[in-house]
């Protein structure tokens, strides 16, 4: 009888033969095994004209250096090989053992690794993946398939280039770059980093029947801050906003501030309602504190901002036009005119100012007291309400 050989080229000896070269053969024997066990060859890729083909991986019975009976494998080059289509790599039928193999080659083109014949399974490297797969030849007679274990830049490890998609992956404090990105490759989040940030948003879960929340967390008092762009706005869909003790119902009829507890006093808990016949009712006091404007010669005077004023005169002065954003017919204004201890003082109203008969009233001439002045804007000019003059204000 004479010898027979494995799959992957070990000699296999019968009683009797090999006389003078059983030492010898034995040897190579075990040198084949280790080189299957660890031994590491690189195949350079067929490159006989340009585009696709096929390099065939031979067993070599009982010689070494076979490719296809060495544990790693690298296809292509260590500089990487430079190919011009996609390549398919062969391995004989019926082996049965798993490699490391790496794709070395350059170029937008798919590496194919694959039985010699058969419809066994496949396992392709993509254009873009460079990397290693551990890989196992199943070794079944009439359908010799390769299937890919999982190691790899494509099945499911996490590299340093590359786009990939992890499911079921736990992040124990990832850094997380610029921004976020859609399913799409489009910005869906944009981040910035402060070098040196204390505060930060909370993301919270909730059981049934209960809210998710976002926080301000970091130090004691942490506010929020929602910055549209532009003349963008701020849109909170249909339902209710509520802060603290502050609610503001989007269908409802009212407008209420509970108690009105930020303000350390107490009140019925709706302050401000509204009924169907577009009345709002405000259980409490208006108050428009009193500003005061600067003399100058001549006065400006914010009527949006502080619709009650007092100005105290030291010379005659002009009062110019009111000013402020928003203004608008029906708005009511209150002016106290106050003189110096000198008196005497006069103001030249602006004529925007409408007083009866065209007149503007004179001025008490006795120093300390005031006049008081009430207008009413009609959409072009502000008409005098009422006028108190030579008040004692003290």
């Amino acid at each position: 009888m004479t010898s027979s050989y494995t799959d992957l080229g070990v000699e296999l000896m019968v009683t009797g033969e090999n006389a003078g070269t059983w030492g010898t053969k034995t040897n190579t024997n075990l040198n084949l095994i280790e080189q299957i066990s660890g031994g590491y060859a690189i195949q350079t890729l067929n490159a006989a004209g340009t585009g696709v083909n096929t390099t065939t991986l031979a067993k070599a019975d009982g010689a070494l250096n076979a490719t296809v009976a060495s544990r790693i494998i690298i296809l292509g080059a260590v500089s990487p090989q430079a190919i011009t289509g996609n390549k398919t790599v062969t391995m004989p039928v019926l082996t049965e053992n798993f490699y490391i193999i790496k794709n070395s080659t350059s170029g937008a083109y798919t590496v194919q690794l694959k039985a010699a014949s058969g419809s066994g399974a496949t396992v392709t490297w993509a254009t873009t993946d460079k990397g290693y797969k551990v890989v196992y030849f199943d070794g079944v007679a009439t359908n010799t398939g390769v299937v890919d274990t999982g190691f790899s830049t494509s099945a499911g490890d996490v590299t340093l280039t590359g786009t990939q998609t992890l499911t079921n992956k736990t992040l124990t404090s990832p850094k997380i770059g610029t921004n976020i990105l859609d399913t799409n490759g489009l910005e869906l989040l944009n981040l910035t980093a402060t070098a040196s940030a204390v505060n930060e948003l909370t993301l919270a879960n909730a059981s049934t029947g209960n809210n998710p929340t976002l926080s301000a967390t970091g130090e004691t008092n942490v506010g929020i801050t929602l910055t549209p762009k532009g003349t963008g706005e701020v849109v909170i869909a249909a339902g209710n906003l509520n802060y603290g003790a502050t609610a503001v119902t989007a269908t409802g009829a009212e407008l209420n501030y509970s108690d009105l507890a930020t303000l350390g006093t107490s009140a019925a808990s709706k302050v401000i309602t509204a009924n169907a016949n577009n009345l709002t009712t405000i259980s409490g006091a208006v108050l428009n504190t009193e500003d005061a404007l600067t003399d100058a010669a001549d006065i400006v005077w914010n009527v949006v901002n502080s619709p009650v004023a007092k100005v105290t005169l030291t010379a005659n002065r002009n009062l110019s036009a009111p000013t402020g954003t928003g203004i608008a017919a029906g708005q009511m204004i209150s002016l106290l005119v106050i003189q110096d201890a000198g008196g005497t003082n006069t103001i030249t109203w602006n004529a925007v100012y409408e007083f009866p008969s065209d007149t503007a009233p004179t001025l008490t001439s006795t120093g300390a007291l005031g006049d008081l002045f009430s207008f009413r804007y009609n959409g072009a000019k502000w008409l005098l309400m009422g006028q108190t003059l030579a008040l004692t204000l003290a």
